[in-house]
């Protein structure tokens, strides 16, 4: 998968060269229009003051992009409940979304279906750069899910390898900035809602211990309960709260 640059990264780009345009506007270049050092040095300084709250303005912008977003309560969460906000999120942009359990999930922790086209999604909420063994175990996942292609999404970035090795074998990476654009694009305005999502998917109250599927609230003799969406496979219930 190629890598495109992000706004982030061509704001960055931009000030590189802005900031270079100054250096050599308030120092060389400023020589050759003015005798004077005195007033030399008050135009590179001005350059320097430009550059300096330009980059102030790139990073108050990225900061609130962040913020908008909720990526660092996301870098919070454990590994299930990244996999069930990945559904929420899937399920928000039209796809019906199985979770496959949680021990044994042969590749695929998500199975997406949308106009008749099935895809397996490894979720990686690392600190770190995710490696080759995502790439190669979301591949296999293809086979055995009966999946027409593979993601990997993750809150972090990929190695180098995993990449080249994404490339070749047709897997589709989401890194950091793709996961924080699918985010915004589905609530551009905050994280209002962000907080309430993953309210509503806390792992103690709705998803389950045994296998990581979703509990469902049922009617039973005994009245309401929580049983796990993978019955007959898994028969773990919960009684609801008071």
């Amino acid at each position: 998968m190629v890598r495109k640059k992000s706004g982030v990264r061509k704001e960055e780009e931009l000030f590189k060269g802005l900031a270079g345009i100054a250096m050599l506007g308030g120092s060389a270049g400023t020589y050759l229009l003015t005798s004077s050092w005195k007033a030399s040095f008050v135009i590179g300084l001005l350059g320097v003051v430009g550059v300096v709250v330009l980059m102030i303005n790139i990073q108050s912008k990225r900061i609130k992009r962040l913020k908008k977003s909720g990526i660092a309560e996301i870098d919070q969460m454990d590994g299930i409940k990244f996999e069930h906000y990945l559904a929420y999120l899937f399920r928000s942009q039209g796809y019906k979304v199985q979770v496959t359990k949680a021990v044994g999930d042969f590749g695929a922790d998500l199975i997406l279906s949308k106009d008749g086209k099935r895809i397996s999604v490894q979720a990686k909420r690392y600190s770190k750069y995710v490696g080759i063994k995502a790439v190669q175990e979301a591949q296999s996942s293809v086979a055995h899910y009966g999946t027409a292609e593979a993601w990997v999404v993750s809150n972090s970035d990929y190695t180098s390898a995993a990449y080249e090795l994404a490339k070749s074998n047709k897997v589709k990476l989401f890194n950091r900035e793709a996961l924080i654009e699918m985010i915004l694009a589905l609530n551009p305005q905050g994280t209002a809602t962000l907080q309430v999502d993953v309210a509503e998917i806390d792992r103690d109250e709705n998803i389950c211990p045994k296998c990581g599927n979703d509990l469902i609230k049922r009617s039973g003799p005994r009245g309401p309960f929580y049983g796990c969406s993978s019955f007959p496979k898994c028969r773990h219930t919960k009684s609801p709260n008071p």
